[in-house]
């Protein structure tokens, strides 16, 4: 059955992924296709309580709204051909949790691709890479820590049984300053 639209749908349509995929750093291709109205449900359910958007559209709007973004999304391209769904997230590494998790009793929804941030990824052996990708708070705590520990080092070698030495260290080289 071939649902058609009309030329103002069809408009409204690139527009708005036109507006989602400028906004975006992070989104998926995926290929549903075979699969049942109920396990499309509940993979649609899925996406929405972990905060992602799951959207199926036209190849050729699809297209259509990333040429209109101004970015080079040629890449993306040849992916564009069957079934696609997309899903838009805050993060790079959610959505592949998902499939993850919904296709431990499924072998679908396909990973096509994905975007994130700036880089494509393309295949569905990307799934394992991408869910361990950390997102940009997982990193900065990361790097806040690194650079909390030589301070941390330091506080606890003051602290513990060779304060004296360090204190006597530090009081040596000042004299040795004056």
């Amino acid at each position: 059955m071939t649902v058609t639209m009309d030329k103002n749908r069809k408009n409204q349509e690139i527009a708005e992924l036109k507006q989602k995929f400028s906004n975006s750093s992070y989104f998926y291709f995926t290929d549903s296709s075979t699969m049942t109205v109920e396990k499309t449900n509940k993979f649609r359910r899925l996406c929405f309580n972990a905060g992602v958007e799951y959207r199926v559209s036209k190849n050729t709007l699809i297209k259509k709204a990333l040429e209109q973004t101004g970015r080079n999304f040629e890449a993306l391209y040849p992916l564009l051909k069957g079934f696609t769904g997309i899903i838009f997230s805050a993060d790079g590494a959610t959505p592949a949790k998902i499939l993850k998790e919904f296709r431990q009793e499924s072998d679908r929804p396909i990973l096509k691709g994905a975007y994130i941030d700036s880089e494509v990824y393309v295949g569905d052996n990307q799934i394992s890479v991408l869910s361990q990708l950390k997102s940009k708070k997982e990193l900065l705590g990361d790097v806040i820590g690194l650079l909390q520990s030589p301070a941390r080092n330091v506080i606890s070698a003051l602290q513990g049984s060779s304060s004296q030495k360090i204190a006597g260290l530090v009081k040596a080289l000042e004299e040795r300053g004056k």
